[in-house]
């Protein structure tokens, strides 16, 4: 409009003009030449917006008190208008319903509906730029729905792996019959770390570890571990597996790919009635799935392609990398697992003794 005003004021615009901003704005000409006039007349040089019915606050109030329902909320504000004649107009629940879906996002109707959860579900999240091997790893522990025999128990075990954020290598992962300590995290750190046989070739001191506030990850032990090393642990907030979207993508990973075919799987579909498709199934002794999960562990780091490597493997991205690695003496790497209790023990002709018992060194 201020182009053709301008025009108009000098005399110079035409309808070539006029039809040129037409075809441009896929409007009609006539619809340009309303424009214009109204811009003569009032100096209106924008659409003048009808009234219409907004989502005020407390009709977000409302509708978090009724969990998003939308026809309770109209509801209530009829019935605020019967009992008070000074009440605002309440609007028709079609009107609602637009005005609910153009002032809110999905998100926050998720959220309105179904709690934090679910609107965080709507969120939009940057990917972290990509550096080099061994910038990051990151740490979880994986709970197995997978029945195992355990000495002639049935046990869901659970792994505590480590996964290179740029290559996806799987560093190094441990696996425990029973809910996982510090033993178990300073194990598979052990693992991650060594790139001697049978370890590695990935491997060496990473740059920095995240988890997301675990126990056992943050626990003194493994703090002071990796602090001796000078590698920091970065505790993530809770609740946010955004954060560490890699090892988070491996724990869907192995679930999907590779625990979903084992035997007694707790995951898998149900008859009517709730019963298993096949309850009897022999499950697999603990050592058998040990195995199997380790064998998996080879394959997704020597075979398998995931996305973001462009066609590589794992450890083909990891050999890629020419980064510099740095490796710990195996002298540092013999205590790593060892926690010290500050204490000062006397050898005596029976050796050393600690919790009752006496110790000696072989020969």
């Amino acid at each position: 409009m201020p182009r053709l005003l301008d025009l108009d004021s000098r005399g110079e615009l035409s309808a070539a003009h006029v039809r040129l901003v037409a075809k441009a704005l896929g409007k009609s000409e006539r619809t340009v030449w309303r424009w214009l006039a109204a811009a003569r007349e009032d100096h209106r040089l924008a659409r003048v917006e009808a009234p219409h019915f907004t989502v005020t606050t407390e009709v977000r109030r409302l509708l978090a008190l009724w969990g998003g329902n939308a026809s309770r909320v109209h509801a209530e504000l009829v019935q605020r208008a019967a009992d008070d004649p000074n009440a605002p107009a309440v609007p028709s629940l079609s009107t609602l319903h637009r005005a609910i879906r153009r002032d809110l996002t999905r998100g926050e109707r998720a959220g309105l509906k179904s709690g934090e959860a679910a609107r965080r579900a709507h969120d939009v999240f940057g990917q972290r730029p990509p550096t080099h091997r061994n910038a990051v790893w990151e740490g979880d522990h994986k709970h197995v729905p997978v029945e195992v025999d355990v000495e002639g128990e049935l046990a869901t075990p659970w792994v505590t792996w480590f996964i290179d954020c740029v290559t996806k290598a799987i560093t190094g992962a441990a696996v425990t019959a029973h809910a996982p300590s510090r033993d178990a995290v300073l194990a598979s750190l052990r693992i991650a770390i060594t790139r001697s046989e049978p370890f590695g070739p990935v491997g060496g001191l990473p740059g920095q570890i995240r988890v997301d506030r675990g126990k056992e990850f943050l626990c003194a032990t493994v703090t002071a571990a990796m602090g001796a090393l000078a590698v920091p642990v970065t505790d993530l907030p809770a609740y946010t597996p955004h954060l560490k979207g890699s090892i988070e993508a491996l724990n869907d990973a192995v679930e999907e790919m590779f625990l979903v075919s084992l035997p007694r799987y707790t995951g898998r579909q149900k008859l009517t009635g709730g019963r298993l498709a096949d309850p009897d199934a022999p499950p697999l002794t603990y050592e058998a799935f040990v195995g199997l999960l380790l064998d998996w562990v080879t394959w997704w780091n020597t075979r398998h392609h995931p996305s973001a490597l462009n066609g590589k493997t794992p450890v083909e991205a990891w050999q890629a990398d020419a980064t510099p690695l740095t490796d710990v003496s195996p002298g540092q790497l013999a205590t790593f697992a060892l926690e010290d209790d500050g204490r000062t023990y006397t050898i005596s002709t029976s050796g050393v003794r600690w919790r009752r018992r006496d110790y000696l060194a072989p020969g």
